[in-house]
């Protein structure tokens, strides 16, 4: 058998109907494109899933986990740490706002969620306070564990699962023509329930899952104002705006008032390991300190075998010197500059409802009988439209986005900028 028959025969795929299902066996990549095993190129628009970086095979990061994989390949975290981790942890800290303090590790994007919200919930019950409910986005997405679920959008993701996922308080994101209701949604949920909200949980800026959603910085920093007036907690997930996604190393930097804990993953190891953070206050840290009888009780009790593995911090630490390279910020600002020249090219075009920027996120929203929706049958028609044409794109629905790894060739935009083009003319 061929490995597409071998695959078929023993794979289950996330995200996909695995009747009649045929995976492209991709054998190497290199720079932003990868390569299956009859040589064919492809563009990785959208970053492997929105977690590469700098590029594919990138050979620093490359030699940085070869390095550590000799030295120490991984560690139980518990009774025990190990410098990467250590420089990590400090060096993270810098690019984060002042008031983070500490930082949590775990594995993946719904892990660091998860464990922001045990904190969270556990924050009040150390401080003898019950509070239990949740505010989040609709139209959000944060994981497929329960918890992250929970707080997501109530859809095809997680429908055979409704009746188990904890009751959420949901409200508009604050998307143009929505901030005044977004505003006024939150502050009755507190009125309504003044002592039982542990926290506020958000997407800054981007939702992405939800179909590339934008908002204004001003207006959500007001709700992050709101919170911070009455006490809740306000988590940040930014699993996939960190990194310099938006324009700015994390979406956050655009706020005034900074959130109280952050979710970080996809970027943090340049798209080479899985890796989550989660990083909060001293005030949150603290109430989980204790010397006395309850100390048990107020202990953070959550982990994963794998936490803080040497190699994953070893990959993050390497992706942290490309980040903090000028080349990297001046590939960023590349990227949007020629995003915004495209944005305004098309966006007059008859077949779109919408186009939006944030930084190097290009997303364009077509206009579909049925209106926006995750299921809309144009997903496959551009799915194979842009494949046929060695272009990797995973439209949300209706709505194609660019996410490329920031290596990315201004040769290759132009080349997807008129494949996009060409797309819009059928």
């Amino acid at each position: 058998m061929n490995n597409r028959d071998r695959d078929r025969q023993y794979i289950w795929h996330p995200y996909t109907q695995m009747s009649g299902a045929d995976h492209l066996c991709i054998v190497k990549g290199e720079g932003a494109c990868i390569f299956d095993e009859n040589g064919n190129k492809y563009i990785d628009v959208v970053s492997s899933w929105w977690t590469n970086l700098h590029g594919h095979a990138h050979p620093y990061i490359a030699q940085r986990i070869a390095a550590q994989a000799h030295q120490l390949e991984h560690l139980i975290f518990a009774g025990f740490t190990h410098p990467p981790a250590i420089e990590l942890a400090e060096r993270l800290l810098r690019h984060l706002p002042v008031n983070q303090e500490k930082l949590f590790f775990s594995d993946n994007g719904s892990t660091a969620v998860e464990v922001s919200l045990k904190m969270a919930i556990q924050y009040w019950r150390n401080k003898g306070e019950h509070r239990t409910k949740v505010i989040a986005f609709r139209n959000g997405y944060h994981g497929d564990t329960f918890g992250a679920m929970s707080i997501g959008e109530r859809g095809i993701f997680n429908q055979p699962f409704h009746d188990l996922l904890f009751e959420v308080i949901f409200i508009d994101a604050p998307v143009p023509g929505k901030q005044a209701a977004s505003l006024m949604q939150l502050q009755r949920a507190i009125a309504k329930n003044p002592s039982s909200i542990a926290c506020f949980i958000f997407e800054p800026l981007v939702q992405g899952a939800g179909g590339m959603l934008m908002h204004d910085p001003d207006a959500l920093n007001a709700l992050i104002s709101c919170c911070k007036e009455h006490g809740i907690l306000t988590i940040a997930d930014e699993v996939m705006t960190g990194f310099g996604r938006t324009g700015k190393f994390f979406a956050s930097d655009y706020l005034l008032d900074k959130p109280d804990m952050f979710c970080l993953s996809k970027g943090l190891t340049g798209g080479f390991l899985p890796m989550a953070i989660t990083s909060c206050t001293s005030e949150v840290f603290n109430a989980f300190l204790s010397k006395k009888d309850d100390a048990i009780n107020k202990t953070f009790y959550h982990g994963h075998s794998y936490t803080a593995n040497p190699l994953g911090c070893a990959a993050a630490l390497a992706s942290l010197d490309l980040m903090e390279a000028t080349a990297t910020r001046e590939h960023i600002e590349r990227i949007a500059g020629k995003h915004a020249l495209f944005r305004e090219l098309i966006a007059g075009d008859p077949k779109i409802l919408d186009v939006r920027q944030c930084g190097t996120i290009l997303a364009i929203e077509l206009k579909t009988a049925t209106g926006s929706s995750y299921n809309s049958s144009v997903r496959d028609t551009i799915y194979h439209f842009f494949l046929q044409r060695g272009i990797i794109m995973r439209p949300l629905g209706n709505t194609m986005y660019l996410m490329p790894p920031y290596c990315i060739s201004d040769d290759d935009l132009d080349y997807i900028y008129r494949s996009i083009e060409n797309f819009l003319k059928q």
